[in-house]
């Protein structure tokens, strides 16, 4: 066997691994381990479970936790319809239940239909039909505007800690537009697309990438984060809110920057420094300054949706290179870690199930020469 095959089969044995070191009675744990994240979210385990899902030999385990994930966040689902962020502290007689994101009702969606896709089962997405409907119902009145785009406070998605993006930010956009098709709502997922991308209002597109955030206008000022934000233009990329042009836009911007290096991908670029306008001094508190943590660091769960990016424009050739880059930093240190410092090249965290389940998904998806989403 080739040493770069060696490579990839022992991250995939071990992403299988680390995913299985998440699995608990109440769903599926955000990392293992004693010093892991303890608790059940939204994001991470429909993350995690995109690729975890497509992994046969332990097909009745990782489909037991991924419904105990569903349940578990649907038991705890606000009367208004809103979907915790967070479900933790299971030891205790009443779990602390945290809100504040609205990710976690798009993930929620989303993992819904996964799970009724990989498992070609519907009882659950049965049982759950009103928790579902009033999820999106808990979404659509996010749509201050009512044009079609759901608008944000600061930190409620992924970077809860860092930073402040609001309004129309692209990552909440690309998930709402997959809600959207997934949900089968054809002429609402063609509005948000139009606007995203051609209204002058309202558009997000800036020609080479989306711009992390946009909000209010007063004539010539607006109010706009132009930093590129990976996540959020990756998944536009894969859940189809760019056209073929805009898509290799996009990756060229990642390779001139090099935000895929030294491994894949930087969380955002440049880095926010503290004489930008963009600062605020509590992004110290959050351990954000430049090419730490959310500022700039690696993120090797967003590198496997990359990788998929790659594959979705059928580069399949630079998307196994990447896939072997993204194997060596997950098997680097301390094995699949929750970020990685992009100048010492130091791992932070292990364990992490959203890193082993968008590298599973990659493989997977590699393997099959298409993007298994």
């Amino acid at each position: 066997m080739k040493k770069k095959e060696v490579l990839l089969d022992n991250a995939y044995q071990l992403a299988v691994e680390t995913v299985r070191e998440c699995l608990t009675p109440y769903g599926l744990y955000a990392s293992g381990g004693i010093d892991g994240y303890k608790g059940v979210w939204s994001r991470d385990s429909f993350i995690t479970f995109l690729g975890a899902s497509l992994v046969e030999e332990e097909r009745k385990k990782f489909k037991n936790t991924f419904k105990q994930s569903l349940l578990t966040l649907g038991k705890y689902q606000s009367k208004n319809g809103q979907i915790p962020n967070a479900v933790l502290e299971f030891q205790k007689k009443k779990p602390q239940v945290d809100y504040l994101s609205i990710d976690s009702n798009l993930w929620f969606i989303i993992g819904h239909y996964i799970y009724k896709k990989r498992y070609h089962d519907k009882t659950l997405f049965n049982k759950h039909k009103n928790k579902i409907k009033d999820a999106f119902i808990w979404l659509r009145y996010r749509d201050l505007n009512e044009k079609g785009i759901l608008e944000q406070l600061p930190t409620t998605d992924w970077q809860d800690a860092f930073p402040d993006k609001y309004g129309h930010t692209i990552n909440t956009q690309a998930l709402y537009y997959a809600v959207l098709k997934m949900s089968l709502k054809p002429f609402e997922a063609i509005k948000l697309k139009k606007n995203i991308n051609k209204n002058n209002d309202l558009k997000l597109w800036n020609g080479n990438y989306y711009w992390a955030y946009r909000w209010k206008n007063h004539n010539k000022y607006k109010e706009i984060g132009d930093w590129f934000d990976s996540l959020g233009n990756i998944l536009a990329i894969i859940f189809d809110l760019t056209s073929k042009k805009q898509s290799q836009k996009i990756l060229d911007f990642i390779k001139k920057k090099k935000i895929h290096r030294p491994y894949p991908v930087k969380s955002i670029y440049p880095p926010i420094k503290r004489d930008s306008k963009y600062w605020n001094d509590y992004y110290l508190d959050a351990g954000a300054t430049p090419n730490n943590y959310l500022n700039g660091g690696i993120w090797p769960y967003i590198g496997g949706f990359y990788v998929c990016a790659l594959i979705k424009l059928k580069k399949f050739k630079e998307a196994k290179k990447e896939l072997e880059i993204l194997a060596e930093s997950n098997l680097k240190g301390q094995p699949f870690p929750e970020w990685i410092d992009p100048i010492d090249k130091k791992t932070h965290g292990k364990m992490q199930a959203w890193s082993a389940g968008t590298f599973l998904l990659a493989y997977h998806s590699l393997k099959n020469k298409k993007v298994l989403i």
